[in-house]
Order: C-alpha cells, then sequence, then structure tokens
C-alpha cells in the first residue's frame, strides 16, 4: 500500500449552473500533479461529497480516475465512500470498487452516532463490499463520535482496512496494522517525525510545493511547517471547501463555488485569503490590486 505522501483532499468544482464541472476539473488534476500532490482523494468532506447526489458522486470518481490514468500514471487516487447509512456506503463501496481506484476512504456513521459495536458492524459489512484498500477516516468533530485507538486497532483486523486519517490530534499514535495519514494540515510534520507516509490535506490545493519539501527536505521540516503556520490558521477563515475553492479562484485556477449550505467566501473571508497568498509570494501585487 503506497498511496503517496502529500494527498490533496481534492475540491469538487462547479460551473455557474451549480453542476459538476468536469472541464475544470481536468484543470485542477493537472495543478495539482505539477505542485506538490502524491494523490488526490475525491468526494470527501471538502470534495462536499454531502451535496452530491449518487450519479454526481460516482461519475466524479470515474472521471478523476480515468484522467489520472490516462495523464498521471503513478499518481493515486482514493474514493470518498463514506455515508451514515451502512447500506448506502455499501453501494457506494461496492460501485466505486468496480472502477478500481487505488484506495477507499470510509467515515465512520456520522449523526446516529452508532455504538461501538455499530462502529465495527459497519465496517465489517464495508470491508466485505471491496477488495480494494480501505482508510478509515477518523474526525470527531465532524461525526461527533471519536473512534479511539484501541477501536482503530480492532478495525486494523479487517482484511482491507490499511490505514486511518486521523483528524484528532489527541489520538496521534503509532497503531498496530494501520498506517497514519495526517487529516489536519497542520499534524503533517507531526506524522511525518512518526515515521507514518504523510497526510490528506487541504492547503496542498495551493500550497502543495511546500508541503511536498516537507517530506523531501526532512532537515528543514520544522523550519518549513513553522512558515506554514499562518497558512493552517487563515486557510480556517472559512470551511475548507470555501476558503479552497477562494484560493484557487484568485491564483487563476477556476473551480466555482461551493453548493448550500456552504457558501462562498465573503468579502473579508476573501481579503484574509488573498492577503495570505500576498505574503506566500502567490499572488502579484498586479493581481491582487
Amino acid at each position: 500500500m503506497n498511496f503517496g505522501a502529500i494527498l490533496t483532499a481534492m475540491v469538487t468544482p462547479f460551473d455557474a449552473d451549480g453542476n459538476v464541472d468536469e472541464s475544470a476539473a481536468v484543470r485542477l488534476l493537472h495543478h495539482l500533479f505539477t505542485n506538490g500532490s502524491d494523490g488526490v482523494v475525491v468526494c470527501g468532506t471538502t470534495g462536499e461529497a454531502a451535496t452530491l447526489d449518487d450519479s454526481e458522486h460516482l461519475g466524479f470518481i470515474d472521471l478523476v480516475i480515468s484522467e489520472v490514468r490516462a495523464s498521471f500514471p503513478g499518481k493515486t487516487v482514493i474514493a470518498g465512500v463514506g455515508s451514515n447509512d451502512t447500506r448506502h456506503a455499501v453501494k457506494l463501496t461496492e460501485r466505486a470498487t468496480a472502477m478500481r481506484p487505488d484506495g477507499l476512504l470510509s467515515v465512520n456513521p456520522y449523526y446516529n452516532r452508532p455504538s461501538r459495536r455499530g462502529v465495527v458492524a459497519h465496517f465489517e459489512a464495508v470491508n466485505a463490499a471491496t477488495d480494494l484498500p480501505i482508510v478509515l477516516y477518523n474526525i470527531p468533530q465532524r461525526t461527533c463520535s471519536d473512534m479511539p485507538n484501541d477501536l482503530l486497532a480492532e478495525l486494523a483486523e479487517l482484511e482491507h482496512v490499511v490505514a486511518v486519517k486521523q483528524a484528532n490530534p489527541d489520538n496521534l499514535a503509532k497503531i498496530d496494522g494501520l498506517r497514519i495519514y495526517a487529516g489536519n494540515d497542520d499534524l503533517l510534520a507531526a506524522v511525518l517525525d512518526m515515521g507514518e507516509p504523510g497526510g490528506i490535506l487541504t492547503s496542498s490545493h495551493v500550497f502543495g510545493n511546500v508541503m511536498r519539501r516537507m517530506v523531501d527536505e526532512p532537515a528543514k521540516r520544522h523550519e518549513l511547517d513553522e512558515s506554514l503556520r499562518d497558512v493552517y490558521r487563515d486557510m480556517a477563515v472559512a470551511p475548507a471547501a470555501c476558503s479552497c475553492k477562494a484560493a484557487l479562484n484568485l491564483i487563476g485556477v477556476e473551480v466555482g463555488g461551493p453548493r448550500l449550505p456552504y457558501v462562498a467566501a465573503d468579502e473579508n473571508e476573501t481579503a484574509v485569503i488573498r492577503a495570505l497568498l500576498e505574503r506566500h509570494g502567490m499572488l502579484q501585487p498586479a493581481q491582487a490590486a
């Protein structure tokens, strides 16, 4: 299992009518893969999967896999297949598996807040629906339910579960049978220091080259991490899908706006992101005027 180190949780571009913009998605892939990304995670939280119907969701996975296989051999695609309805998660898992991404990302059921036995049963069903590697996703700030490390170790005994996207810094530790991916951008350096592969990241939409250097230049890792502290802070001025889309649009990689209930970055939020891009040399003064 080698998904790479810098995996971007890719936004889903929408056109002016709010439809999935396939041409913009292809352009975005080219931008990401020439700016530090080893792979992409599609139809996750930042990809606004919660607002995609199944046709859009699976069609977008298919589009990205086809483009990556044709234009970027060696780059990886992880398909988001999570749901709080186990039947729906199994359906998405089965249909995405048929498209042959490199792996699948599956979050523990949100909103329902199932018991531990329910979480295990959920992932047993997902595991039985695929022969592809599964990356678990632990993000209690969104699911309202943490998967502690002893539970993750239990889930690692499932045949296809190979890794976890860990977005709970309190749980950051090695786990038998699982590789650890940073689920928050500011955890990347710590995860790399543990000898783990890397992160599933959002700021890498724009700052992927610097994050790539954190992998390739370990002696400078903490200096580079410190240089990105304002990135981690200011990109959080709005939900990740909104701030990433604002930043991409500002640097000329057009991806449109988000879908409700997300709203586009407002004037003040855009000003914060624009100032951040200026400080890091991503926008020239003439562009920022």
